[in-house]
């Protein structure tokens, strides 16, 4: 049904300055689904999540994210499609001369949050998510890679999105930690948040088997094998 679909990209070209990275590009992603992106480097992964998070401006095709029309999207309406948002990085970007609690809160407050039992709330909600609200008051630099990713995660739950982009998430993160964190981002889905995960490590996406989309030779190839 139309209301279950948070992404719908219909014969989408995709540029990055002039130059024609993707063509053609067809995608539906429900809510709760989960999927890997795969593709080699420099063949559009980066360029097919800049179009979802309005980095990057569709010229051609239809583009339907968490209900905003990519057509129709304004410089100033990216900050609203954002926050329906959630992206989850390899490189972990947090803040590393605040507490975990003042990361989350920092990041509330960047999207609108005024409230203090709100904010202090929301925070305990999601840490909670991740199994990590133990880690309230500590410093990145205390948290190992893995905890360090599942704050990023909760960091990304913050403002309830529609979908969760994880760029590379296992990528700095050894095998066994890798496949806890694909198994909370699994669990996020089967709670209603779509994720869409790109990733090289072919490993997990065999341990744990999800629909994959891949990226090559200037097209998007919808429920492919490895």
């Amino acid at each position: 049904m139309v209301e279950n679909i948070v992404i719908r990209l219909k014969n989408v070209d995709i540029f990055q300055q002039k130059h024609l990275v993707l063509s053609h590009v067809n995608l539906e992603i429900a809510k709760g689904e989960f999927l890997y992106l795969i593709g080699q480097s420099g063949s559009g992964k980066s360029s097919l999540l800049k179009i979802i998070y309005g980095d990057l401006y569709i010229a051609n095709g239809e583009g339907l994210v968490a209900g905003f029309d990519l057509k129709k999207l304004r410089e100033n309406e990216v900050p609203f499609l954002r926050r329906k948002l959630g992206i989850v990085f390899q490189d972990f970007h947090l803040l590393n001369d605040r507490s975990i609690q003042k990361n989350l809160e920092f990041a509330l407050k960047a999207t609108g949050w005024t409230d203090k039992g709100l904010i202090e709330n929301r925070i305990l909600d999601v840490l909670e998510k991740v199994g990590l609200r133990s880690k309230l008051t500590k410093m990145p630099h205390e948290l190992s890679g893995g905890e360090q990713q599942r704050i990023v995660i909760a960091r990304a739950l913050l403002n309830d999105p529609e979908i969760i982009l994880a760029d590379e998430p296992t990528g700095n993160l050894d095998p066994a930690t890798s496949e806890e964190i694909v198994l909370l981002l699994r669990d996020i889905a089967a709670a209603g948040t779509a994720i869409l995960m790109a990733t090289h490590d072919y490993q997990i996406i065999r341990n744990m088997p999800a629909r994959i989309i891949k990226t090559a030779d200037g097209a998007l190839h919808d429920k492919v094998s490895i």
